[in-house]
């Protein structure tokens, strides 16, 4: 795709933000998860997989009208018994992943419904997400094209050299944690996607891809609640937090 077909795109997608709001949750599950030793997004939260709470939060999300998973190969026929396990209606397909993240959301995007006008991309393992979370994502991205849950940073941010010195304090007032969803109009989403392609840009994250081509993303804070499970003592914060949910209901 070339940097004008880019821009075109981008146009269209801002010009067309406030119709068509049907929003496909992309939920990327195709990691190996080599610090977890283990596949972290079946680690059992409290009696249920990490990667099923993730998918009853799309589920319960009143904005999100269709679910894709991109998973492993050898994992794919256990998203179709978690589906009728756990009653997620919207799963209308499950794809296998790529050689990197980057492919792999491409691959769960080039798979959403017809008349799909928006993609909220998430990692699977961040069982924590709310319903309330997802949903004022997708109505700060309908308003701008584009928008990603965060939340400031609270402690004093650092730069160090090479050698491990400190070389500058960053404005901790600039400073945010990305996490999911992350919500783009899906035009702008292609857009960026097969630019970067084209230009072999890695983005670390699907924000930096927009970024990528000059568009404005809103950044939602969400809390410090939605984390993303990475080391072994993530599982135990996320479920005292979930027995914490359960016990205030």
């Amino acid at each position: 795709m070339s940097k004008l077909y880019a821009i075109a795109d981008t146009l269209r997608a801002i010009a067309g933000v406030a119709k068509n709001r049907r929003t496909a949750a992309i939920i990327v599950a195709a990691g190996s998860s080599e610090r977890m030793g283990k596949p972290k997004q079946f680690i059992p939260l409290c009696g249920i997989p990490a990667v099923v709470r993730t998918l009853m939060a799309y589920q319960a999300s009143s904005l999100i009208t269709s679910i894709i998973v991109v998973a492993r190969e050898c994992d794919i026929e256990r998203y179709e018994k978690y589906k009728k396990a756990y009653s997620i209606t919207k799963l209308c397909a499950v794809v296998k992943g790529g050689s990197t993240r980057q492919e792999s959301v491409l691959r769960g995007v080039e798979a959403v419904p017809k008349k799909t006008a928006y993609v909220a991309i998430a990692d699977g393992a961040r069982p924590l997400t709310t319903a309330e979370t997802i949903d004022r994502v997708c109505l700060a991205a309908y308003r701008f094209g584009a928008a990603s849950a965060a939340f400031p940073a609270y402690d004093t941010i650092k730069t160090a050299d090479k050698k491990g010195f400190i070389a500058s304090t960053v404005e901790r007032s600039t400073v945010w944690h990305a996490a999911t969803p992350q919500v783009f109009s899906l035009d702008l989403y292609r857009a960026a996607a097969y630019s970067a392609k084209d230009e072999g840009f890695v983005a670390t994250d699907d924000n930096s891809l927009v970024e990528h081509i000059g568009h404005r993303i809103k950044l939602v804070d969400c809390g410090r609640e939605n984390i993303k499970l990475t080391e072994r003592h993530d599982v135990t914060m996320c479920e005292a937090i979930i027995k914490q949910r359960e016990a205030g209901k």
